[in-house]
């Protein structure tokens, strides 16, 4: 019989309930369970999709397309398995799929209201991961602060899910902030107390508290804690800040977060977890032999959320090259041809980002004509790779003015296009390329060298792809499609020939790199950035 997790946060929203869940269920998987996790988001979009990455951050984008929210990346990365559109629910779902079965009739006349129809309808999500078989362990991450207006039909349809499951069968985890008062040089327990009278106050008794904390929690203070919430003295779980969210399954493991987690479910702690490649990655990760500085010139740089993959696998391939990588954040709007060699010339390596519209695109064209013409590492993504086909175009070919179609529309060199399938798309939800398609890659080349293989399968998100009249003459000059679409001949890859790295890739390689398995093109770039480091420094 499959058991359920679900973990609330109190108090302050940011307090790393992903991560939280992600090393749980880490340390569950270690020990030999099969765990998946789930996000249930409190907002009324139907996914993330359309949301500006300012507003959420990266719209993280799964095997079978769905586009959702960037904890399903964290999720992805710890347990190295791959999440679903079922692993990502909002309320604006949950409204569509009830309003949809009203208008065919599915509940024979009834006042359709939030109690029963809505919370019905939660729950049925929150079962359907389970209900696969596959999982003995399912982690639910219910997004938004206990006590925000719109999380309450989550909150009521846990009460109701709990009690329907059985004690043994269905725990809730509350993660909540202690913070400390300079002035007062102590920890205050208060905020806790009143988020757990809240959640009390909903019908639901936490059986497990996960205090976010800058200092070591006594253990007066956990007996304190423990108490006042009606919970066990070791079902008070201290969550220091940690340097590394990788760090967090170890502190956890420590904390005996999985050994209480499986006692409150009844279930044999089997094995002890095996966490050894863990420790090993964290080695490496913390005791680097080299450092690189890479520029990551993109459009949102104001909210490194907005680029969390990208971040992370830097981290995994740093780990791999037993290098530090120093992310340097350029906004595309601030370089122009005048400053573009003080803005990069300092940098080991340059990676230009994905995005959509105009706003900052001369910039990253700009940048990636200067690495091209510098030998510097470069490594562009989805749009990144589209600049580099447009710099190529203006600057080698003499296709004066080459531009994408979703910029300028009428330019007479469009050697980026839109999809044929998308030019009669109108709705922005859901509607792009999404998901895992395949690639052939061919031998002798970069792509080849990184990979090991010819046959992949990567992520993709975008309308817009490389303009297959003019790849004759590209590859004639020297940038070259070393990975195609089987079944569509879309350009997924080019790299130019001649250069220490210069790759560009259609679809996003950052959001299928893993801590167990770091993505090879980011690996490969990282090991050209240190080569090219030590050129620099001889």
């Amino acid at each position: 019989m499959t058991k359920y997790i679900f973990v609330t946060g109190g108090v302050t929203s940011s307090l790393g309930k992903g991560i939280i869940s992600a090393s749980l269920a880490k340390l569950l998987q270690a020990r030999g369970y099969r765990v998946t996790i789930q996000k249930f988001d409190p907002y009324i979009n139907i996914d993330p999709g359309t949301l500006n990455p300012y507003e959420h951050g990266e719209c993280f984008v799964t095997e079978d397309g769905a586009e959702t929210d960037l904890d399903l990346g964290h999720y992805e990365r710890f347990l190295n398995t791959p999440t679903s559109q079922a692993n990502n629910i909002t309320t604006g779902r949950i409204y569509q799929n009830v309003i949809n079965k009203e208008r065919q009739g599915d509940y024979l006349g009834k006042t359709v209201q939030v109690i029963p129809h809505i919370t019905d309808e939660i729950k049925h999500n929150m079962r359907i991961l389970g209900d696969s078989g596959n999982y003995d362990i399912v982690i639910t991450e219910l997004g938004g602060t206990v006590g925000d207006i719109e999380s309450l039909p989550f909150i009521e349809a846990v009460r109701q899910f709990k009690w329907e499951e059985g004690a043994n069968n269905a725990i809730v985890i509350h993660l909540t902030l202690i913070p400390f008062l300079a002035a007062a040089g102590e920890l205050k327990t208060k905020p806790t107390q009143h988020s757990v009278k809240t959640l009390l106050e909903y019908g639901i008794q936490p059986d497990i508290l996960v205090c976010r904390t800058e200092h070591r929690i006594s253990p007066e203070i956990r007996k304190k804690i423990a108490l006042f919430c009606n919970v066990n003295v070791n079902a008070v779980i201290e969550s220091i800040d940690a340097s590394s969210i990788y760090s967090v399954p170890l502190l956890m493991m420590k904390e005996n977060l999985d050994k209480t987690v499986l006692s409150k479910l009844k279930l044999p702690t089997k094995n002890e977890p095996d966490m050894e490649s863990w420790k090993d990655f964290l080695g490496r990760l913390k005791n680097p032999t080299s450092e690189v500085k890479i520029g990551l010139v993109g459009k949102y740089v104001e909210l490194p959320d907005a680029y969390k993959s990208i971040t992370e696998a830097f981290i995994h391939a740093g780990a791999k090259n037993e290098c530090k990588v120093r992310v340097e954040y350029i906004p595309s709007e601030s370089i122009y041809p005048e400053n573009v060699k003080e803005k990069l010339g300092h940098l080991d390596g340059i990676l230009v980002a994905p995005g959509f519209g105009s706003r900052g695109i001369e910039g990253k064209i700009d940048a990636i004509k200067y690495v091209r013409e510098n030998n510097i590492p470069f490594f562009g993504i989805c749009l990144g790779m589209q600049c580099s086909v447009i710099e190529f175009g203006r600057n080698v070919l003499g296709l004066t003015n080459a531009n994408t179609t979703e910029i300028d529309e009428h330019n007479p060199y469009p050697v980026i296009n839109m999809m044929e399938e998308q030019k009669n798309v109108t709705a922005k939800g859901g509607t792009m390329r999404l998901g895992a398609y395949p690639c052939d890659v061919k031998k002798g080349t970069k792509a080849y060298s990184a990979y090991g293989k010819t046959h992949i399968s990567e992520r993709h998100r975008h309308r817009y792809e490389f303009n297959n009249e003019y790849l004759k003459q590209y590859e004639e000059a020297g940038l070259i499609a070393s990975g195609i679409n089987p079944e569509s001949n879309l350009v997924e890859i080019v790299e130019l020939k001649n250069h220490p790295f210069f790759v560009g890739s259609q679809f996003h390689p950052e959001l299928k790199s893993t801590v167990a398995n770091p993505h090879p093109l980011f690996v490969k770039f990282v090991a050209a950035a240190i080569e090219y480091a030590k050129k620099k420094t001889s």
